[in-house]
C-alpha cells in the first residue's frame, strides 16, 4: 500500500514562461488581456495583463484558469454544454462556463492552468493555447494517495471505536480537496461538513487548525475573516518529509480536544505509514524518549498492512469489545488491570464492520494483569477492563486475522 507518491506542480519559472509565450500572442495580434496561471487546485500562481486590458478581466481570467484545473478540460467544454442546452452546468461547483481556460499538462499530468480574458472567447483561448504550448517547468512534491487518507481516516476511527464515540472523519489532499470520508451510523449529521472544514483548515494553511481558534478566542477575533478557514480545533496537518501532503480533520467526539486528540492520531499514522513505506524496511523503532510522551495520552505508534501497534493507556475500566478480524496481544508496562475475556455480551451494538461494543458481559474468565504480563485474545472473543489502576499503560499489537 503506497501511503504518499509523487505529483507535479507548476513551479514560478513555469508560470512565468507560459504568461511569456501567452503574452507575445496577445502583443502580436493587439489583444488587450489578462493571464492568470494557477496550480492543479485553482489556486493562483502568477498574473499578468497587457496594455489597457479592461479591469472586469482580472477575475474572469482566474476563474477560467480555476476551471481547467479542476476539471482538467478546457472550460470552452463547460461552455459548449450550457450552449447545447444543458444548463445544469451552469450549477458545477467551481465551475466558469467561459472559454479561455486551457489545462497545463505534462507528461500526461496536469501540473496547472492558463486562463485569457478580455477578447472574444476564441481570440482568449489561442492566448491560453500558446501560452499551453511554452516548455513548462515544474517542481515535484510529495502527494497523500487513497490509501493514504483511508489510512489516516482508519486509524482514527479504530480509535474513536475504542474511546466509544462516533465523530466523522475526514482526509483530504494538500490542497484542501476531499479524499476520503469516514461517517459511522451514530454520527451526528453536522459533523459531515465540519470535519472536511477542518480538515481543509490544515491542509491549506499548513498548521492545526486550534491555531485559528486560539486566535479567535485569545484577542484575535479577525483570524474569523481568513479565507476558507475555520476557527475550530479537529485539524491536523499531515507531515512527511517537512512537506505537508495532506490533513485529517475530525467533528462529533465527545469534545473539541478529543476531536484534536483523534486528528493527531490519524495524522501520525498517516506519517509514520510514510516513513516507512520504500524508504525503510517496514521495521520502526521508537526511542524510549518517545515512547514516554505517547504514554502520556496513549495513541497510535504503527499503522502497518497486517497490524497495528498502540501505546495503551487508561484510567478506568472500559466497555465490552468485540473484534471480529482483529487479535489484540497485550503487553504491560505498568500498573495492574482485571480484564474478562469470553462470556456472552449484553446489549451489544455495531460501532464499526466487524467491531462490536457491549455495557456488559456476562461469564467469561477474569485475569489479573500486572507488569511484564501478556495477554492474547484471538479474533471473535469479547474482552472487557473491569478494573484498573490509575494509569494503566501497556502496548496493543493488533494482528489482522
Amino acid at each position: 500500500m503506497a501511503v504518499i507518491r509523487t505529483r507535479r506542480i507548476i513551479d514560478e519559472a513555469g508560470a512565468q514562461a507560459v504568461l511569456d509565450a501567452a503574452e507575445a500572442r496577445a502583443v502580436e495580434r493587439g489583444y488587450r488581456v489578462v493571464m492568470a496561471v494557477v496550480d492543479p487546485w485553482g489556486e493562483l500562481v502568477a498574473f499578468r495583463r497587457t496594455k489597457d486590458a479592461q479591469i472586469a478581466s482580472s477575475r474572469v481570467a482566474l476563474d477560467k484558469a480555476r476551471t481547467a484545473a479542476i476539471f482538467i478540460r478546457p472550460s470552452r467544454e463547460i461552455e459548449q454544454q450550457v450552449t447545447d442546452g444543458r444548463l445544469g452546468a451552469l450549477a458545477l461547483h467551481g465551475a466558469s462556463a467561459l472559454t479561455g481556460g486551457v489545462p497545463l499538462v505534462v507528461d500526461g499530468e496536469t501540473v496547472g492552468a492558463l486562463g485569457t480574458s478580455g477578447e472574444t472567447p476564441d481570440e482568449d483561448e489561442s492566448v491560453s493555447v500558446a501560452g499551453a504550448a511554452a516548455e513548462v517547468s515544474y517542481r515535484e512534491v510529495l502527494a497523500l494517495t487513497r490509501d493514504g487518507a483511508r489510512l489516516a481516516a482508519e486509524a482514527i476511527a479504530g480509535e474513536a471505536a475504542r474511546r466509544g464515540v462516533a465523530p466523522v472523519i475526514s482526509a483530504v489532499d494538500a490542497g484542501g480537496a476531499l479524499m476520503y470520508l469516514h461517517r459511522p451510523d451514530a454520527a451526528q449529521v453536522a459533523s459531515v461538513e465540519v470535519t472536511t472544514d477542518k480538515a481543509r483548515t490544515a491542509a491549506i494553511y499548513r498548521r492545526p487548525s486550534k491555531d485559528f481558534e486560539d486566535q479567535a478566542s485569545g484577542g484575535r477575533p479577525s483570524a474569523l475573516h481568513l479565507a476558507r478557514a475555520v476557527p475550530l480545533q479537529g485539524g491536523e496537518p499531515i507531515v512527511v518529509d517537512g512537506a505537508v501532503v495532506g490533513a485529517v480533520g475530525v467533528s462529533g467526539a465527545s469534545s473539541a480536544d478529543e476531536d484534536r486528540e483523534l486528528a493527531l492520531i490519524g495524522a501520525g499514522a498517516a506519517a509514520q505509514a510514510a516513513g516507512n513505506g520504500g524508504r525503510a524496511n517496514g521495521a520502526t523503532f521508537i526511542p524510549a524518549a518517545a515512547l514516554a510522551d505517547k504514554f502520556a495520552t496513549g495513541g497510535l505508534l504503527v499503522d502497518t498492512d497486517g497490524y497495528k501497534l498502540d501505546a495503551g493507556r487508561r484510567v478506568e475500566p472500559g466497555e465490552v469489545e468485540y473484534h471480529e478480524h482483529t487479535v489484540d496481544v497485550m503487553h504491560v508496562v505498568d500498573g495492574t488491570a482485571t480484564v474478562v475475556t469470553g462470556g456472552e455480551m449484553r446489549g451489544a451494538r455495531e460501532v464499526a464492520p466487524g467491531e462490536l461494543r457491549a455495557p456488559a458481559v456476562e461469564g467469561g474468565t477474569a485475569h489479573q494483569l500486572a507488569a511484564g504480563d501478556v495477554l492474547a485474545i484471538p479474533n471473535g472473543v469479547p474482552h472487557q477492563f473491569t478494573a484498573v489502576s490509575e494509569p494503566f499503560l501497556y502496548f496493543v499489537v493488533k494482528v489482522d486475522a
